[in-house]
């Protein structure tokens, strides 16, 4: 936990009604399959494939970045297609490695029996909705699911995770965010929520620690979040 008055945070903390969860590196470790996809376009235009870590570290600002992270990391522009061909390879991979990490089920339903929980995510809400449907995760959610390309700018822009409150009838302040990039921190403070950051996520990579507040939390497994509630 980041420094800071540990009766305060933790009052703070059990007053925490509304639990918005990123997807990739927070609920399910979905590297293998993005890394896949993001390799298949760049194979196809003859440059040599990335490890799935590097992908990995390029994951967090939508699949229009990835992809033209991932061609500039092999030394060249992507194609007027790339995303497109990208997008295409990754709708036929989306569940052949992908799975919810150790502890999210039992996460999951723990803390509905505390609050109301939320997605909030910069993927696709088409290929949001697969996943969870298809790893049984959906029902925790409902209608509460926010993907990337819905009516709201994509995170760190607040303005999903203030439809997601205000739909929940809280308060910022009983709202946290939990994700595994600086883009989930940061989507928290600028909307006045705190956040907890899952160590254990690709999207972790080069995280900048000191932007963490004395409200922010770090947990290596995602159980550990009960620890803090």
């Amino acid at each position: 936990m980041a420094t800071g008055r540990a009766d305060d945070v933790a009052t703070r903390v059990m007053a925490t009604s509304l639990f918005v969860f990123d997807l990739d590196g927070t609920l399910v470790d979905s590297r293998r399959d993005i890394a896949d996809s993001a390799n298949v376009v760049l194979a196809s235009c003859g440059l040599t494939p990335h490890p799935d870590e590097a992908i990995g570290g390029m994951v967090g600002d939508g699949a229009a970045m990835l992809i033209a992270r991932a061609f500039a990391a092999a030394g060249q522009p992507a194609p007027p297609d790339a995303l497109d061909r990208f997008l295409v390879a990754y709708d036929s991979r989306l569940l052949r490695f992908t799975r919810p990490y150790d502890g999210i089920p039992r996460l999951l339903e723990v803390l509905a029996t505390r609050g109301t929980l939320a997605v909030l995510t910069n993927k696709p809400i088409g290929a949001t909705r697969t996943i969870l449907d298809g790893l049984g995760l959906a029902a925790h959610f409902g209608d509460r699911v926010l993907g990337g390309d819905g009516p709201h700018a994509r995170k760190p822009d607040p303005g999903g995770m203030r439809q997601l409150i205000a739909a929940a009838g809280v308060q910022p302040a009983q709202t946290m965010m939990i994700g595994d990039s600086i883009v989930d921190l940061r989507t928290a403070h600028v909307a006045g929520t705190r956040a907890c950051v899952t160590r254990y996520g690709f999207g972790f990579h080069n995280f900048p620690l000191s932007e963490l507040t004395a409200t922010d939390v770090i947990v290596d497994s995602p159980l550990e979040l009960l620890t803090h509630l």
